[in-house]
């Protein structure tokens, strides 16, 4: 038997899960479980409150009766599906993208991510993001070993005075370059953005991109909310060969069908590119699933024939125009989303109860995170507290803002609307 082990606690996990993480889905859900207001009406996470439509659910029911389809794909992806999104991309592209070398299918966007980060980050190698960022971003580059390094967007002087447009939240290109360093390897840029609603427009692309010519370095564009604009979008992979030997443009088939739950997704890229994200991919789960990658390749062959795409930009866009106008009758201003189906709401004028029974849990938290306490008590409406996308050192920038989901069904945007007209009695001009 051996004897003098010098593991003393094998419970003891690694470094990089122990770190206490501030889970903002779990104050939510406490909130929603405490509020005396039932059902809460979750506007809070980014999930559809509605099915794909029904030529994507009838591809995957008839894809689950084929054998082929149930069992494992190959790790780069599904062949029709690689061509199908060869096909829906390549006219942005302005060439035809290679199926084989220049696409490879992950398992949603999120695993995508990591698997560019695991191919091309190594330990002290530096990461700029955009903030605020989406939260996901932070754990897969330091799982990678990377070292993140934040540039605020900054939000519009005006935004808690007036309704302004999400295009008003900046960059500052001298502060973008100032945070590189010789060791800076990648830089991620989220358009349309995830909580703003930006468009990153041409004019900014170009001047992103070309620092990153500039100073060689690689782009992750997450750009999962491609099909969701309402003004000109540009993808920066395109904006010209240089620009696009550095990027890879990361897809979500959740997103673009309404099916955030089929953890589908992809990444374009220069095969020199792709080939080490296909290996990090391999190695982290080998392949996706099967039956929902024939559906969604079947969903991009069909989606022009059921003018899918032009509909799915109108609908969110409704839905949009539709839920925003209770912040015009309550005179909250909000920032106008240009993309994706977010809507940061600038709450100052909210005045909260000096003796609102906040749980001590809250009662120290930024602003934001009490006013989504006091939300989900008061009204029964659930919304995300966005200094949880920044660093401490930027949170201020966001204390008074709540982002709201719009991708609900139209009912229960309706019934959110009658309930935040309770705030009209908190609201101090």
């Amino acid at each position: 038997m051996a004897t003098g082990s010098t593991n003393k606690d094998p419970w003891r996990p690694a470094q990089r899960v122990a770190r206490p993480q501030k889970d903002i889905w779990s104050h939510v859900n406490n909130a929603a479980a405490l509020s005396p207001i039932k059902p809460i009406i979750n506007m809070g996470q980014g999930f559809y409150g509605y099915n794909p439509p029904q030529f994507v659910i009838d591809a995957a029911k008839e894809a689950l009766n084929r054998v082929d389809c149930n069992q494992y794909a190959p790790t780069k992806g599904r062949p029709r599906l690689k061509q199908a999104l060869s096909d829906a991309y390549s006219p942005f592209f302005g060439r035809q993208l290679d199926p084989n070398t220049e696409i490879t299918i992950t398992t949603g966007a999120n695993e995508g991510m990591l698997s560019a980060f695991m191919a091309f980050i190594e330990e002290g190698d530096e990461v700029i993001l955009f903030e605020p960022f989406f939260d996901q971003y932070i754990g897969n580059i330091e799982l990678a070993g990377g070292t993140i390094k934040y540039v605020p967007l900054h939000p519009p002087a005006r935004g808690d005075t007036e309704i302004t447009s999400a295009a008003e939240w900046s960059v500052d290109m001298a502060e973008l370059e100032q945070a590189i360093t010789p060791r800076t390897r990648m830089i991620v840029l989220n358009t349309p953005h995830n909580p703003v609603g930006k468009v990153f427009s041409r004019t900014e692309l170009e001047a992103i991109g070309n620092l990153c010519v500039k100073h060689n370095i690689l782009i992750l564009a997450d750009e999962v909310y491609d099909r969701l604009y309402f003004v000109p979008f540009t993808r920066i992979g395109t904006l010209s060969p240089e620009i696009a030997r550095l990027t890879l443009t990361v897809g979500s088939a959740g997103k673009t069908f309404y099916a955030t739950g089929w953890r589908v997704g992809w990444l374009i890229g220069p095969s020199e590119l792709i080939q080490y994200v296909s290996a990090a991919h391999t190695l982290i789960c080998y392949c996706s699933v099967s039956p929902l990658q024939e559906a969604a390749a079947i969903g991009f062959e069909q989606a022009e024939a059921n003018n899918f795409w032009n509909e799915s930009k109108r609908d969110m866009k409704g839905k949009m125009n539709r839920f925003n106008q209770v912040w015009r009758d309550l005179g909250l201003p909000f920032s106008d989303p240009e993309g994706g189906y977010f809507v940061l709401v600038n709450m100052k004028k909210v005045r909260l109860p000096e003796d609102f029974p906040f749980p001590d849990s809250i009662k120290n938290e930024r602003r934001d995170y009490q006013l989504s306490w006091f939300l989900m008590q008061e009204v029964g409406v659930a919304a995300i507290p966005p200094t949880a996308f920044y660093t401490p050192e930027k949170a201020h920038l966001a204390e008074d803002y709540l982002r709201f989901a719009v991708c609900k069904t139209d009912d229960i945007l309706e019934t959110a609307k009658e309930r935040l007209m309770g705030l009209k009695k908190y609201i101090q001009e």
